[in-house]
């Protein structure tokens, strides 16, 4: 599959340095996703060893940076907003963060990290390909790369949302485009900066797999994330549970280079 060019005009900026304050309160005072799914889903995948080398690709705040340097890990976090790294260095000085582009990786030697790790960040981040070349280029013969992501097939902007069939008395998502890869703006904070956008990229999850397999990186585990929220007891609680257990929020891809 070949990605068809919207991206072809490129954002000047998808970086989150305009909103950096309030995305850092966000993630680590009222995200419960991060804390209760997404953080342990992705520890438990990588088992991060002692003495391990590892990047975080948009590592952001540095708050998953942070959870490896205190297993005992050597981290180092890159991204491209000035402010959140800057946040990142006062959260967590056991771990090395820099500024730069994820799809360059200028500097990084190559067969260096055991691991890559790249949370919620890689839907913003475009040309898809040079990313991937690049995090094979840096890991180690054997090492591995985990991309977690929104799920593309359910959770895309402007494209899905939720509907509930009164007939049927059922919750469902719906999704009005899939497979064709879009650009898509982001409204990054509303209520505080509402003409503040970054980008998002949306494609689906063969063209991960694709690009994974074009530069020598096997998948060797999928998995799907659902939300573990529940509704108080009312009405609707019974259908929007159950629409929670059986439409994932989230996917984790974990590769292995050959």
């Amino acid at each position: 599959m070949k990605d068809k060019r919207h991206f072809a005009k490129r954002p000047e900026d998808t970086s989150w340095d305009k909103v950096a304050g309030w995305y850092d309160q966000h993630v680590t005072g009222s995200s419960d996703f991060h804390t209760d799914v997404i953080i342990p889903g992705a520890l438990r995948l990588m088992d991060p060893q002692r003495g391990q080398k590892i990047l975080d690709l948009g590592c952001g705040q540095g708050v998953f940076s942070g959870i490896l340097s205190e297993a005992g890990v050597s981290v180092t976090g890159i991204d491209s907003s000035k402010k959140l790294i800057d946040i990142a260095k006062k959260r967590s000085p056991r771990a090395e963060f820099l500024i730069g582009d994820a799809t360059k990786l200028t500097g990084m030697p190559s067969g260096h990290y055991d691991q890559v790790v790249s949370i919620l960040s890689l839907t913003n981040m475009d040309p898809l390909e040079d990313v991937i070349r690049q995090s094979a280029r840096v890991l180690k013969q054997g090492g591995r790369l985990l991309i977690v992501i929104n799920h593309p097939c359910f959770r895309i902007p402007r494209q899905s949302g939720w509907g509930f069939d009164e007939k049927r008395k059922l919750q469902y998502r719906r999704v009005d485009s899939y497979m064709t890869p879009m650009r898509i703006p982001i409204k990054m904070h509303p209520g505080a900066a509402p003409d503040v956008i970054t980008w998002t990229f949306h494609r689906p999850i063969s063209l991960y797999v694709q690009r994974l397999y074009e530069n020598g990186l096997k998948v060797e585990r999928l998995e799907e994330w659902v939300s573990h929220r529940k509704s108080l007891p009312g009405k609707l609680s019974r259908t929007e549970n159950r629409s929670r257990e059986e439409i994932p929020m989230f996917i984790a891809l974990q590769a292995i280079k050959d």
